[in-house]
């Protein structure tokens, strides 16, 4: 019984690392690749981009794409007077574009 209560919580650990996805570290940038100026805000309520909620967006050169590997409320509330919600941020950022998605492997907000 006591090995069958171990495979069974083994399992559900394994299961759980294999569903989570380890997040870039953002603060660093690959000085091997051009950092470009975008904005970035919620892609719902600002970008007018199809979504379900309140989900963090890049605009590049007037095309707007959500982002992956980062949060909305990574930067603060985004529900705030300032937040992504509400404004639409300048920010250097480094990624790649891949199915209509922003992969973003840095990204810095500007004042």
């Amino acid at each position: 019984m006591k090995l069958l209560v171990s495979i069974f919580i083994f399992s559900i650990v394994v299961v759980k690392a294999n569903g989570q996805q380890a997040q870039p570290d953002l603060s660093k940038p690959d000085t091997t690749k051009k950092i470009i100026i975008a904005e970035v805000s919620c892609g719902e309520c600002k970008f007018n981009l199809k979504g379900e909620g309140c989900d963090l967006a890049v605009r590049i050169k007037r095309k707007a794409y959500f982002v992956d590997g980062a949060d909305i409320d990574s930067f603060g509330d985004a529900h705030a007077d300032d937040g992504f919600c509400k404004a639409i941020r300048k920010a250097e950022i480094q990624g790649k574009v891949v199915k209509h998605r922003f992969k973003v492997t840095y990204l810095k907000m500007l004042p």
